[in-house]
């Protein structure tokens, strides 16, 4: 047991240790910020599958890319620029190293916790030690977890995933509700046990109904992990048709699919209204941003940007 204590406490204090940090350019806001009374930053990642060291200088796809302390290096260099900051998880924490194998996604909740995540959604493979597994971790993330169409009731996740948290920002009430794709067929039945799978158009209406006028959010984010986009003739719902089909979400943060996108995508809602959709790959290799500008409680404009880990 002293043994497993000091393994992983060197692991932890090594990913924290402030290594060098390169990222893409992004463009500079002062003027716009000087413009408008309230800014608000979004600092999202997904799929990052316990990728906790960066990727070896001679890897063939991300050569000298991602990893923990070069993300928090990030992170923090950002909340000193704006400290009105929410950092969000769209799922598959779990599962990708040997880091997994051994703690079990302990040094993956302590590292985010660290990092000082704000809330997170389940992908299918944070089931990969069972519901109990995961349970079992949930005391190490300082941070909660989200998901509206997992019905956990007949389960020991039973009140511990809420389906939706809200956020006050500097006077800007955020909303974040999270969304899992279907489990039969990708996890074994045995580690997700009693959990109920709902339509998540169908959720999505009734959380984003909540949101806007029951709590009265200034903005409504959904945390996906539904996957980005399929192939046409497809029947899956994925994050591209959830923002057609629905309104009052005004962010959709996703995952599963493993989608680097440069930039949000831009889509029109059941009202023709802008939604933003975004995703930025997996393994930590990117960190998603994106800047909200708010004139008298409204977002008047936005910028966003993947930032090379």
């Amino acid at each position: 047991m002293k043994r497993r204590e000091f393994i992983q406490k060197t692991a932890a204090g090594t990913a924290l240790a402030g290594l060098g940090l390169s990222l893409s350019s992004f463009d500079s806001l002062a003027g716009l910020a000087a413009e408008t009374s309230k800014h608000l930053t979004i600092l999202h990642t997904n799929d990052v599958h316990s990728y906790i060291e960066p990727f070896a200088a001679n890897h063939p796809k991300n050569p000298n890319m991602g990893g923990v302390a070069r993300r928090a290096t990030l992170i923090e260099s950002i909340r000193r620029e704006n400290p009105n900051v929410l950092l969000l998880d769209a799922g598959d924490i779990f599962q990708g190293t040997p880091y997994f194998n051994y703690f079990g996604g302990e040094l993956e909740f302590k590292l985010m916790s660290m990092m000082r995540y704000d809330l997170a959604t389940l992908g299918n493979h944070d089931f990969d030690n069972g519901i109990d597994g995961f349970l079992a971790q949930l005391p190490n993330a300082q941070f909660g977890f989200v998901s509206a169409n997992y019905d956990f009731r007949n389960t020991v996740l039973n009140g511990l995933v809420k389906p939706y948290k809200t956020f006050d920002k500097n006077g800007i009430k955020v909303g974040v509700f999270g969304l899992g794709v279907e489990l039969a067929g990708l996890v074994d039945k045995k580690n997700y046990k009693e959990t109920v799978y709902n339509d998540p158009v169908t959720v999505s209406q009734d959380m984003a109904r909540i949101l806007k006028q029951q709590e009265q959010c200034d903005l409504v984010i959904c945390l996906s992990h539904l996957g980005y986009q399929y192939k046409d003739n497809s029947d899956k719902i994925c994050d591209t048709k959830l923002a057609a089909l629905t309104k009052d979400i005004d962010l959709i943060i996703g995952g599963h699919t493993h989608t680097f996108l440069d930039k949000p995508t831009v889509l029109k809602n059941a009202e023709g209204k802008d939604v933003l959709v975004n995703q930025v790959g997996c393994y930590g290799v990117n960190l998603g941003r994106i800047d909200f500008y708010f004139e008298k409680g409204k977002a008047a404009s936005t910028q966003g940007r993947a930032i090379v880990v």
